[in-house]
């Protein structure tokens, strides 16, 4: 069970330090008020092997939840302070748990929210911060707030679609993958000595098989060295600078597969605008931190390039365009929203669009490649059952030739 730290006043006004075991820090805060001690700070205690080397980020469907609760709490009136040690007592995840905790301290010694924010990038994204830093100037905390949380909600929403969208195929590839394995690497070499010992005739489809089996087997460092080695390639892709690059341009070139990564991001892009400019964050900035937030770096160059001019004095829909990323229709929106002073409108207009748009590659990915997939497991499911058939009629056959 964890233990919490706590700084509480007691019921003579002094101060009092010690630790309690509890499940959350909701129950630790209990637990203390049980005894008549007023809390004033409480944050986890960890032993000496327990130490976090890096910050735990907060997973963005925590990060919405949050972001949602908080909105409501604050259109009620009540206290931010007060509501974020609701939120955190109440909150499962643990990094959030201790995220809270240290932004209610801070605001108790008069911070603001953003200032809080600022101290957490490991929680809240920069495109976050830059909201929250402009709701609290205009006063609109709560309705920021509340397209906040709409915005993480629509993401994670676009996000659960594109991985439902690849899993199918995935598993399919896996199960086709496992059946050969077992065929191949167990089932065929049972019948090896067999073939040897009446030194059958074997087809090719047979030979390749167990030359297959053998792979596996006796030059088993041959498949492992290019294991390892592919595992290294998708780290670098993963890790290294030049190896995201590779990847980034790589995963755009891929037939199908390029639609629904470029609309994802066109989507995420115009949605991140669109409500930052809402909130009242100035364009210049707005631009900025949209463009720094993009995860594709064919993209951010493309949209630095058109920040840049931007700043030059060109306008909004002009270098946009130039960057040959948004299709027609979005270029249509972002000029009628540049001239009519409807920007955000319109960005929210062509997020919608982009997201239809999104749904529907998805679903001509997922119909086109389900028969596909299907077709090639029972193509390579065929083709091992086709080599153990003639294998045997050729054990047949030469027991016939030589009685």
């Amino acid at each position: 069970m964890p233990r919490f730290a706590y700084t509480a006043i007691d019921a003579n006004g002094a101060s009092v330090e010690g630790a309690i075991k509890a499940d959350t820090i909701g129950a630790a805060r209990a637990g203390l008020l049980e005894k008549a001690l007023y809390p004033v700070k409480i944050e986890e205690k960890r032993g000496a092997l327990n130490i976090e080397l890096t910050k735990v980020k907060v997973k963005k469907k925590e990060l919405m939840h949050f972001t949602r609760q908080l909105a409501v709490f604050v259109k009620a009136g009540i206290p931010l302070t007060e509501a974020m040690e609701t939120i955190g007592d109440e909150t499962t995840d643990l990094a959030l748990q201790r995220t809270i905790a240290d932004m209610v301290d801070l605001l108790r010694n008069g911070g603001t929210l953003s200032e809080a924010a600022s101290k957490h990038p490991e929680a809240f994204p920069g495109y976050y911060m830059g909201i929250l830093t402009s709701a609290e100037l205009t006063g609109k905390l709560d309705e920021t707030l509340d397209s906040l949380a709409g915005y993480l909600e629509r993401e994670l929403d676009t996000r659960s679609k594109v991985i439902s969208a690849l899993s199918y195929p995935g598993v399919v590839m896996t199960l086709a993958v496992f059946t050969v394995a077992v065929l191949a690497g167990y089932v065929l070499p049972q019948f090896k000595p067999l073939f040897e010992e009446l030194n059958a005739d074997l087809p090719f489809a047979t030979r390749a098989l167990l030359f297959t089996a053998d792979l596996f087997t006796v030059y088993w460092y041959i498949p492992f060295s290019l294991s390892a080695g592919f595992i290294g390639w998708l780290i670098w892709m993963f890790k290294a600078e030049k190896g995201k690059v590779f990847k980034d341009r790589f995963v755009l070139k891929l037939p199908v597969l390029n639609g629904i990564i470029e609309y994802s991001l066109l989507e995420r892009f115009c949605r991140m605008l669109g409500t930052m400019i809402t909130a009242g964050v100035p364009l210049p900035e707005a631009i900025k931190t949209t463009t720094n937030a993009t995860n594709n770096v064919v993209f951010r160059e493309r949209l630095e390039e058109a920040q840049a001019e931007m700043l030059e004095g060109h306008g909004f829909y002009r270098p946009l365009a130039r960057t040959e990323l948004f299709p027609g229709a979005a270029r249509q929106m972002f000029k009628v929203g540049e001239e009519t002073g409807t920007l955000d409108a319109q960005l929210e207009v062509a997020g919608i669009y982009f997201a239809r748009e999104l749904e529907s590659r998805i679903k001509r990915f997922t119909t086109m490649f389900e028969p596909a997939m299907i077709v090639f497991v029972g193509v390579v499911v065929g083709f091992v059952a086709v080599a153990l058939v003639q294998a045997m009629y050729g054990v047949l056959n030469n027991v016939k030739n030589q009685t």
